[in-house]
C-alpha cells in the first residue's frame, strides 16, 4: 500500500531476482536431492495519481504467487529426482484512498489474478499442465498519519480468491478441473521517525495458508492426495531502520522472520520459516529515486510428507531495483 502514500503523481517499476539454494536428503543422508530450486525473476509496476486533495488512485501490476521447482535428474536414484513444478501468476489491483479528518484515510479496491502452471513427478509417471483462469478478489484497509514525525500505520485485508483449474493430466483421456485458493491474508504496516533523518519502520503479515491445497482429481484417483498442500498458516515479521544521509543518498537495514511451524510440507515446498537481513541503498536526484538492495535469507529447516526428506541448512541471495518518478 505503500505507494498511495507518495506525495502527487507518482510511478514506479520494480525487477527483482533471488537465487536460493534448497537441498535435502533421504535415508539417513545416503541420497541427496540436489538443489531442487531455480534462480527466478519477477518485476512490477505502479502508478499514482491524487485525484484532489482528499483522493489517491494507484493502479499495481505484480506476481503475488509463483512455483519455480526443479530437482535434477542427477540425483537418481532420490524418490523425487526430476520432478518439476512451474506456476506463473499475474495480477492487476486498482486502489482508492480517501483521506478522513484526523489524518485517517480508508483505502479500497479490486484485483483480478490470473494462474497457470505445468507440474512433472518421475516417480509417479505423471504430468500436469492448467490453463490460465482469472478470478477477482478486494482489498480493504484503515491507515493514519502524524507526517510531522513521519509516522504512519497502516491496516488492509486482501481477500482469497479461489481458481478453478483446467487440467490435462496423462492419468486421465480428458480434461479434468479441480479448485485452487490463494489465501486471504492481514498486513500491518507502520513507520515513525525516531530521530532526525532516521525512520524506524515494519510489517506483520499473517497468511491463511492452511487451505491451499493443489488436489488434481486423475492425480488424486491413481496415487491418493495432494500435489502440494500446506498445514498451518504462516505469520511474518519485518523489521528495518532507515537513514538519510544528504539530500542525494539514503540507506535502510532490514531483518526479517517467519517462524517454523514444525509440520511436514510437501517434497515440492521442502522450507519452513525463514530469516533474513537486507540491506539497500536509494540515490535521489531531482523527481528520480532509484533503490537497490540485497537480501540473504537463511531458509528454515523442513520434514518433507512421504519420503521423510530432511532438509537443512539451506539459504538464498536476492537482488532487487526499483525506479520511481514523481511528477
Amino acid at each position: 500500500m505503500a505507494i498511495l502514500f507518495e506525495q502527487g503523481n507518482y510511478a514506479e517499476f520494480s525487477i527483482g531476482g533471488i537465487n536460493p539454494d534448497v537441498s535435502g536428503t533421504v535415508a539417513g543422508g545416503a541420497l541427496s536431492s540436489g538443489d531442487m530450486t531455480t534462480g527466478y525473476g519477477t518485476f512490477s509496476f505502479g502508478y499514482k495519481h491524487a485525484l484532489n486533495d482528499k483522493v489517491d488512485l494507484a493502479l499495481i501490476i505484480d506476481q503475488p504467487v509463483g512455483v519455480n521447482v526443479s530437482y535434477p535428474i542427477s540425483a537418481a536414484p532420490y524418490p523425487f529426482a526430476g520432478s518439476t513444478a512451474d506456476v506463473d501468476s499475474l495480477a492487476f489491483t486498482g486502489l482508492i484512498r480517501y483521506k478522513l479528518p484526523q489524518n485517517f484515510s480508508v483505502l479500497g479496491g479490486v484485483r483480478t489474478e490470473t494462474v497457470d502452471g505445468v507440474v512433472g513427478i518421475p516417480l509417479f509417471s505423471y504430468t500436469m499442465t492448467a490453463d490460465g483462469d482469472r478470478q477477482w478478489g478486494y482489498v480493504l484497509g484503515v491507515a493514519w498519519e502524524k507526517p510531522e514525525i513521519a509516522a504512519r500505520v497502516a491496516l488492509t485485508y486482501n481477500s482469497a480468491m479461489t481458481h478453478t483449474l483446467s487440467a490435462n493430466e496423462n492419468f486421465s483421456p480428458v480434461p479434468t478441473e479441480f479448485a485452487t485458493e490463494i489465501p486471504q491474508s492481514v498486513n500491518l504496516e507502520f513507520q515513525t521517525g525516531i530521530a532526525k533523518d532516521t525512520l524506524l519502520f515494519g510489517s506483520v503479515r499473517w497468511v491463511e495458508w492452511s487451505v491451499f491445497d493443489i488436489t488434481p482429481p486423475a492425480f488424486n484417483a491413481v496415487v491418493g492426495g495432494s500435489i502440494a498442500n500446506i498445514d498451518d498458516d504462516t505469520v511474518s515479521y519485518t523489521l528495518g531502520l532507515g537513514r538519510r544521509f544528504n539530500e542525494t543518498w539514503s540507506g535502510a537495514v532490514t531483518l526479517g522472520y517467519e517462524p517454523s511451524t514444525g509440520s511436514p510440507t510437501g517434497n515440492l515446498g521442502p522450507t519452513d520459516g525463514y530469516r533474513s537481513i537486507g540491506v539497500a541503498a536509494t540515490y535521489t536526484r531531482g523527481n528520480i529515486k532509484v533503490t537497490g538492495g540485497l537480501r540473504y535469507v537463511d531458509i528454515g529447516d523442513a520434514t518433507t510428507r512421504g519420503v521423510n526428506g530432511n532438509f537443512t541448512g539451506n539459504e538464498g541471495i536476492g537482488a532487487g531495483l526499483r525506479i520511481g518518478y514523481s511528477f
